[in-house]
């Protein structure tokens, strides 16, 4: 796997910049924008979209616009959630978060700005009208209202309560998992696969999806400042439900496990190299930050 984000991240950052840097708009956005792309990140989503394509044997150039949009909506949701009016962090990656370098208006601007162009790299792809109409329809969904805003939405509401895990699964699926699910999903409609292998991608991801928000709320409790570059404990502190606050940390971990478990269970009915996969799955599992 490190070789392949070796091969995939320096072409990932530029193609990133670049279509923002060739328009032709205030430098102030442009800035704004470009700094919180450019402030690091795991670039998981675009990994998994070409971690797929590579599992089919399919060119990994026919994927990096739709791998870019998935990473500008994921980066416009960051700056987004980052605001007072939100989570009102101050730290993102271990960077100053973009309303306290640009200020709350550039801020909301330049996440609208990210979210719009993004479909813009979709619809400027060289795929067939076919696969654009479908990728644009698939991202709206995962971005909207029925995914990851809605799963913003549900976990703003669910602040100072206690949830149940129902409740808590649901926000987990749609904040986070949506667009992670439609990372693989993409991946298979662009190497054209079956729709019987894209059923079994997409619940692959849906279950990697709580892997990763699972991995995540125990990284609030045991994980370092320095590599996750957030404070730690902010969730107890917000009062917010996660898994180890409802089930305790052995009984999370084993959530972890259970979760990791159906999503190589999926993976495995699909006729794909998926090693790429499951060695990212693993990453996600055990990772540090």
């Amino acid at each position: 796997m490190e070789q392949f984000l070796d091969e995939i991240k320096p072409i990932m950052e530029e193609q990133l910049v670049q279509s923002i840097n060739d328009l032709n708009f205030p430098a102030s956005l442009k800035d704004s924008m470009i700094y919180s792309l450019e402030a690091g990140g795991k670039r998981i989503r675009p990994m998994l979209l070409l971690a797929t394509l590579r599992g089919f044997n399919q060119p990994l150039e026919l994927g990096y616009d739709i791998a870019s949009a998935i990473e500008m909506i994921h980066t416009y949701s960051l700056i987004h959630d980052d605001l007072p009016a939100m989570d009102d962090d101050d730290l993102r990656r271990g960077k100053p978060t973009n309303h306290k370098v640009f200020g709350e208006a550039t801020a909301i601007l330049a996440g609208d700005a990210l979210l719009t162009h993004s479909f813009e790299r979709i619809a400027n792809a060289t795929l067939s009208p076919v696969q654009i109409v479908r990728l644009i329809k698939e991202l709206a969904i995962a971005s909207g209202p029925e995914g990851m805003i809605g799963g913003q939405v549900a976990d703003m509401e669910g602040e100072n309560k206690k949830l149940s895990l129902e409740e808590l699964t649901y926000i987990h699926q749609h904040k986070t998992g949506d667009l992670l699910t439609y990372a693989v999903v993409a991946g298979g409609i662009i190497a054209g696969a079956s729709e019987e292998e894209i059923f079994h991608l997409k619940e692959f991801a849906q279950e990697l999806g709580l892997v990763f928000q699972i991995k995540d709320d125990l990284l609030d409790i045991e994980g370092d400042i320095e590599l996750i570059g957030k404070p730690v404990g902010s969730d107890e502190e917000n009062n917010k439900s996660t898994y180890p606050s409802l089930l305790g940390i052995e009984n999370t971990r084993e959530k972890l496990e259970e979760h990791t478990e159906l999503a190589l269970a999926h993976l495995n009915k699909v006729d794909m190299n998926s090693q790429l996969l499951k060695a990212i799955t693993d990453y996600v599992k055990n990772r540090n930050h």
